[in-house]
């Protein structure tokens, strides 16, 4: 029988040099901190405060926790890599980043979707705002967002 299986992928390095590659390194490091810390912040402050439960604090909930997925999905792997000086990974590795990259994005379009909508509908309509996005609407469309999300990248990977 004549056939092939592929168990691992070469990447692209960003830098040949050992100096460089620690340079990426720090800098992956430092804005993800940045990015972890950002974003952590803005979840503890939503979620512990019940002055802002509002929908569009609630939208910016979920979208921090897009950002955070799809930091945590792939520069730990660049990380890896630029510390290590290694340039293979796995097909099941490459296919769960993809599939987790592809979810966290397309939920983050789809909640910045929604908020556009928010926004509209607190300028437009400021007098229905609260029978239109109430807190049952909103959890409605966020589930709505997360779900098509699980379903574009199931379709992609």
């Amino acid at each position: 029988s004549n056939s092939s299986s592929i168990s691992h992928f070469l990447l692209l390095a960003l830098a040949d040099t050992r100096q460089l590659q620690l340079l990426h390194f720090c800098l992956f490091l430092g804005i993800s901190l940045a990015a972890l810390l950002g974003n952590g912040l803005i979840i503890s402050a939503v979620a512990c405060s019940h002055h802002l439960h509002t929908p569009m604090l609630f939208f910016l909930l979920h979208l921090a926790l897009t950002d955070l997925g799809s930091i945590c999905t792939t520069v730990p792997k660049a990380m890896h890599n630029s510390l290590w000086d290694t340039r293979d990974i796995s097909y099941t590795g490459c296919a769960l980043q993809l599939f987790s990259f592809a979810f966290f994005l397309s939920a983050e379009f789809s909640l910045l979707t929604i908020m556009c909508y928010d926004r509209y509908v607190s300028i437009c309509k400021p007098l229905h705002y609260g029978t239109l996005l109430g807190s049952r609407a909103c959890a409605h469309m966020a589930a709505a967002a997360w779900a098509s999300a699980f379903l574009y990248s199931l379709l992609h990977t």
